[in-house]
């Protein structure tokens, strides 16, 4: 038999290694960028063209290179930053592996200049899958301008695996924003082919945080700094009424180098416990400064995992810094005394008190009648009851629990930590509970549930999850149909502007809020103007309103599995359903409930809550007798 184990070609090897190193144009920029950073570069441009795909050009004034140094750095394991393996816990540079350049060249076209201040000419190499094309001499200033073309030109399925513009674009956006919150003294700009995304001008890293962030930002941020032998601790965390429901401005950097550690985010999270609501996350900018032996970055090739030695003292560390800034800039929410239902309940009304039990006159205020404060007692007792007697009840059809028909049977399918449905329950309301819906004698509890009498005991209906279950299925059929929703024009137009990453993301999705009834134009610099809103919207708060729908919309999309039109529907639902705690009219409780139940699944929330229960009068003979 032959031999059948041969040695791959470079060409091949290199293609394969760039799976793992290049898994899109987001990665690339973080290696161009990283490699700037290395070559003592105080200035960085990034362009890109069709989010990366067509070219990535980096742009600096560092070292330069050699001839020879700029022909090796497309070789694989070819690398200035170490020489033996100790040198791996040794290191201060971002890069080490040398796999980075040999990876780009292997998938792309690439053009290089590059010149250092010692040198009269700089050089440009060009190499295409791998294949030097051109070598020359060539005028060039001091650094390197380095340009990638056609991502994956030579491995189609790659290329074709890539998302949307928008979606690639908000990726280079992330890398763009974290080597740049790692190096505050370096200046950066950003440009999409002619549109200037960032400039940021060298400075301290509060100045680096509101450039990239926004103006405020400036209001929710607190130093946190802690210096041990073992680490140091430094940077800022914002307070915790700021807290958003992403997890997208956390950035932890470990000598410089941004890294993902859910252990070091739950040691931030420690110092927050119980001052944010559930499931919301606060910003921080960390920076941990340790002795390299001590860690391990050769983990992953994308070099964002790390091993700490000791990670427990890490952890007491970090937690403990967080804290100490959290009571030193006084952090902590204030308690607001006056709605805190517990002090209101401790503290008797008096004038409440006289109210409900009036007396006679001042004589004899501070001496009640026996009778008379029972007759009282009685009178108040039967105010509760008003409405509720048997002849009205009578009056009114019941609604039955088996009266409510299922076409078909819900069936949770489990994905990630989401549930969806395979079939949405469909609900056929019969004339009777249509009647039942109009005649209902349903009344509205403390603005939140709505309680109904029915034959086999009480309905209960939780109010928000009603709302939010009617206006999931109203916005969610628009945009099935590519219909609009109705606007209302706002009377003086609004000015958003977003950082970069969620500009692109409303670029992405634009036809879908347009569907939801929103309307608005680009004016330059990552700014909206907003003319109209959806008409469900009760209020103009049209900043507040459109920039927690795109909250909302990050969260779906980092928790859930779902499409963008469902994952709007549901966004815009919840928000908007969660101003519906009001007080409501006879008349606007038979309509909820009557949309209720013509709705696709009036039992469940979009997000699978339960909308309703039945209460048995078995149970609540139970709970009556304890």
């Amino acid at each position: 038999m032959h031999d059948i184990i041969q040695l791959l070609p470079d060409s091949i090897a290199n293609q394969i290694a760039a799976g793992e190193v290049v898994q899109r144009p987001a990665s690339a920029v973080k290696e161009l960028l990283e490699n700037s950073i290395d070559a003592g570069a105080t200035s960085i441009q990034l362009i890109v063209k069709e989010a990366g795909k067509a070219l990535i050009q980096v742009i600096d004034n560092g070292f330069g290179m050699s001839e020879t140094d700029a022909r090796m750095c497309f070789e694989r394991h070819a690398t200035s930053k170490i020489r033996k393996s100790e040198d791996l816990f040794t290191l201060k540079t971002m890069g080490f592996r040398g796999e980075a350049m040999a990876s780009i060249a292997a998938i792309a076209q690439v053009e290089m200049r590059t010149r250092r201040q010692s040198d009269e000419l700089g050089f440009l190499l060009k190499i295409e899958g791998s294949e030097l094309k051109a070598h020359e001499p060539v005028q060039a200033p001091i650094g390197t301008n380095i340009q990638v073309k056609n991502l994956f030109f030579n491995v189609p399925a790659r290329r074709n695996f890539l998302k949307s513009n928008p979606v690639e674009m908000k990726h280079v956006i992330d890398e763009f924003q974290r080597i740049a919150l790692a190096n505050p003294l370096v200046s950066f700009s950003l440009y999409n082919v002619e549109d200037e995304v960032y400039i940021l001008p060298a400075g301290k890293l509060s100045k680096r945080i509101i450039d990239l962030f926004g103006k405020n930002y400036q209001q929710q941020m607190a130093p946190c700094n802690e210096v041990t032998d073992f680490l140091k601790v430094s940077g800022y965390i914002g307070k915790p009424d700021f807290a958003k429901r992403t997890k997208t401005e956390q950035f932890f950097f470990v000598n410089g180098r941004f890294i993902k550690s859910g252990y070091l985010h739950h040691a931030v999270m420690t110092a927050f416990a119980g001052m944010l609501e559930e499931g919301s996350h606060p910003f921080y900018v960390l920076f941990l400064e340790i002795d390299p032996a001590r860690i391990d970055i050769n983990v992953h090739p994308t070099k964002t995992e790390i091993k700490f030695d000791d990670e427990r003292s890490v952890y007491a560390v970090v937690s403990a810094a967080c804290r100490k800034a959290m009571n030193q800039y006084n952090l902590n929410p204030s308690i607001d005394f006056e709605s805190d239902q517990t002090a209101d309940f401790l503290v008797p009304d008096k004038t409440q008190f006289n109210r409900d039990f009036p007396v006679q006159n001042k004589q004899t205020s501070h001496h009640i009648d026996g009778n008379n404060l029972q007759k009282a007692n009685l009178g108040n007792w039967q105010k509760l009851y008003e409405g509720f007697e048997p002849k009205a009840f009578e009056r009114n059809t019941a609604i039955n629990q088996q009266d409510i028909i299922f076409k078909s049977k819900a069936v949770p399918e489990v994905n990630g930590d989401s549930e969806t449905f395979k079939s949405n329950i469909k609900v056929e309301p019969k004339t009777q509970e249509k009647q039942v819906a109009e005649n209902a004698n349903a009344i509205q509890i403390h603005n939140q549930f709505i309680l109904a009498q029915v034959k086999s005991g009480l309905l209960l209906i939780d109010q928000k999850g009603a709302y939010e279950r009617i206006i999931f299925d109203k916005y969610k059929s628009l945009m099935d149909r590519n219909l609009q929703a109705a606007s209302q024009q706002l009377m003086f137009p609004i000015t958003v502007t977003l950082n970069a990453a969620d500009y692109h993301l409303v670029n992405e999705i634009e036809q879908e809020i347009t569907n939801l009834g929103f309307t608005f134009s680009p004016i330059g610099g990552n700014s909206l103007m907003i003319n109209g809103i959806p008409a469900d919207i009760l209020d103009e708060r049209a900043q507040e309103i459109f920039e927690s729908l795109l909250e909302q919309f990050k969260q779906n999309k980092s928790e859930l599995s779902i499409d963008k039109k469902e994952n709007l529907a549901r966004s815009i639902a919840k928000r908007v359903a969660a101003r519906h705690n009001n007080s409501l009219q006879t008349s606007e409780i038979h309509l909820l409930v009557d949309q209720l139940f013509a709705s696709t699944n009036p039992q469940f929330t979009p997000s699978g809550e339960a909308i309703m229960r039945i209460v048995s009068l078995e149970k609540l003979g139970e709970i009556l007798k304890g």
